[in-house]
């Protein structure tokens, strides 16, 4: 089961070579904010049952391209880090992943399924227009059983609190490994 625990940070610079052999430091390592995993552990532990409960019956690839997406969309660093080391650790393609961000332009990379899948992620996700679309819960009802669209759905929405914990306590991405919180 993955879930979403901050590791400890360090603020040591990260240093890229260029092509001149001289050393360019990047910026410094933001602070979190507040390790609200401590600080409210019951919560958290509802969370981490709730993320397991809500996984079951997802296919893992789809689940972490619906992750990676709804992450994108609301800026989660972290999570971003997190379910992208994931996916490749699972067996996705960088090329997919990349893609993602673009996917109404790059749909030939996903089958019509993912396509649904994400198209209902970004609707439950950005809910600017108060509702998510009929066509759109129609399109992805073609592509999934009730069961497995309630799943889904409850998937896309355990990911989108999972990034506002990230935003909120703004949750430092780079240190994560792929399975660490299996």
């Amino acid at each position: 089961m993955t879930t979403h625990t901050p590791t400890t940070q360090t603020q040591t610079p990260r240093t890229v070579p260029t092509d001149n052999d001289k050393t360019t430091a990047y910026a410094p390592e933001p602070t979190p904010r507040l390790p609200w995993a401590q600080l409210a552990p019951d919560v958290y532990k509802a969370m981490v049952r709730l993320d397991a409960a809500s996984r079951q019956g997802v296919d893992p690839v789809l689940l972490e391209l619906v992750k990676i997406r709804a992450s994108q969309l609301n800026h989660c660093a972290f999570c971003l880090d997190m379910h992208t080391k994931d996916a490749l650790a699972a067996g996705e393609s960088v090329e997919r992943i990349v893609q993602l961000s673009a996917w109404e332009e790059s749909p030939h990379f996903y089958t019509e399924k993912e396509l649904a899948a994400i198209e209902l992620t970004e609707a439950v996700t950005v809910l600017t227009d108060g509702f998510v679309p009929d066509a759109v819960y129609e399109r992805a009802a073609e592509h999934f059983e009730e069961s497995a669209l309630a799943q889904l759905i409850a998937a896309i929405t355990v990911i989108n609190a999972w990034n506002r914990f990230g935003v909120a306590c703004r949750l430092v991405p780079g240190h994560y490994r792929a399975g660490q919180h299996r």
